[in-house]
C-alpha cells in the first residue's frame, strides 16, 4: 500500500497504455486532460519544531493538473470524493473525454488511479507509465505545479 515505486503491469484493462511519443501526439489534440497523481511530499513527523522544511518542487508535463494521493492502493472516503469531484470538473461531466494519467516511472499510483477512473465509468483513459521520468529523459519541457487542495477545486491549480 505504501511502497508504490515498483515495476507495474504492461497493460491496463479498459485503458490505453502510452509511451512518450503517444503522449506528445495525444496532447496535441484539444480537450485532453493531463493528471499527475504523484503523492505530495509530507513534512516528516520527527523533525524538531524549529527545523526549516521545504517540500521538493514538482515539475509536470505542461498543462497538467496535480491530484496527489488518488492512486494509493486504497482510498478513504474524503480522497475518493476529491478524485471523483475533480474528474467530473476536469471533464465537464463528459465521461468520454480523453484523460492521461501519470506519475513517475515504475509508479503504482498512476496505474491505480487510471484503473479507478475506468471503474468510475470514464471510457477514454490513457495511462503513461513512464511519467515525468521518461518525459524529462526525452528532453521535453516541464513546468512547476501545485497540488489541487483537498477541499479546493481543480481551477485552483498551476
Amino acid at each position: 500500500m505504501d511502497e508504490y515505486r515498483a515495476p507495474t503491469p504492461a497493460t491496463l484493462a479498459g485503458g490505453t497504455v502510452l509511451d512518450t511519443s503517444g503522449v506528445r501526439q495525444l496532447i496535441g489534440e484539444s480537450g485532453v486532460v493531463l493528471i499527475d497523481v504523484l503523492p505530495q511530499q509530507k513534512k516528516p513527523d520527527n523533525l524538531p519544531a524549529n527545523t526549516l522544511w521545504m517540500p521538493k518542487k514538482r515539475q509536470n508535463i505542461p498543462g497538467s493538473i496535480w491530484l496527489p494521493d488518488v492512486g494509493r492502493g486504497a482510498l478513504n472516503a474524503e480522497v475518493e470524493d476529491y478524485y471523483q469531484r475533480n474528474l467530473r470538473e476536469l471533464t465537464a461531466g463528459d465521461s468520454s473525454r480523453k484523460i492521461v494519467i501519470y506519475c513517475l516511472a515504475d509508479c503504482w499510483m498512476s496505474w491505480n488511479a487510471a484503473k479507478r477512473a475506468i471503474e468510475y465509468g470514464y471510457t477514454s483513459v490513457y495511462w503513461y507509465p513512464g511519467g515525468t521520468d521518461h518525459w524529462t529523459a526525452a528532453g521535453l519541457p516541464t513546468e512547476e505545479s501545485q497540488p489541487v487542495p483537498m477541499e479546493g477545486t481543480s481551477s485552483q491549480t498551476n
